[in-house]
């Protein structure tokens, strides 16, 4: 075998790997305790957090880890279950945006405190501040770089009006 095993690339994923899936291990549970899949965890997470607590559903689909097929069933399933709706887009009729509703926001109030607490407990409590900005720094230079779209239609990438 040439390849060499030790490379520090092999560990550099395989870290990551590891620390993601254990981390959505220790929070599946308490998903599960609010009727929530993770990913409609984050539909909710990313349209409270929007302008407007809304996203065009091609953005929301950008934003998470989801095709737009996969995004319109996802929105759908909440749909019926009263997280979100569905709103016309009034410049271009071919976009839908995503909303989350009085339920969703209610729904996310309740499962916020204790995933808060998992995520202080197993992610950021254990790094020192300094180390925590760094990684947080790294993260997003990965991220900006392997996913451009992950912060569609957010704030951040919102182009001032002409």
């Amino acid at each position: 075998m040439n390849t060499d095993l030790d490379d520090p690339r092999l560990t550099a994923i395989g870290l990551l790997a590891e620390a993601y899936t254990g981390l959505m291990n220790r929070l599946a549970a308490q998903f599960d305790e609010h009727r929530l899949s993770p990913v409609e965890f984050e539909v909710l997470m990313r349209l409270a957090r929007s302008p407007g607590n809304h996203l065009r559903m091609t953005d929301l689909a950008g934003q998470t880890t989801l095709s737009t097929s996969g995004v319109t069933r996802v929105v759908d399933r909440m749909e019926r279950g009263g997280l979100v709706r569905r709103e016309a887009c009034a410049s271009d009729r071919r976009s839908s945006y995503a909303v989350i509703t009085d339920a969703g926001k209610q729904r996310l109030d309740e499962v916020l405190p204790g995933h808060l607490e998992l995520v202080q407990q197993w992610y950021v409590g254990l790094l020192p501040p300094a180390q925590l900005d760094q990684l947080l720094g790294s993260l997003r230079t990965i991220r900006d770089a392997v996913n451009p779209c992950a912060v569609a239609g957010s704030e951040e990438t919102a182009q001032p009006a002409a």
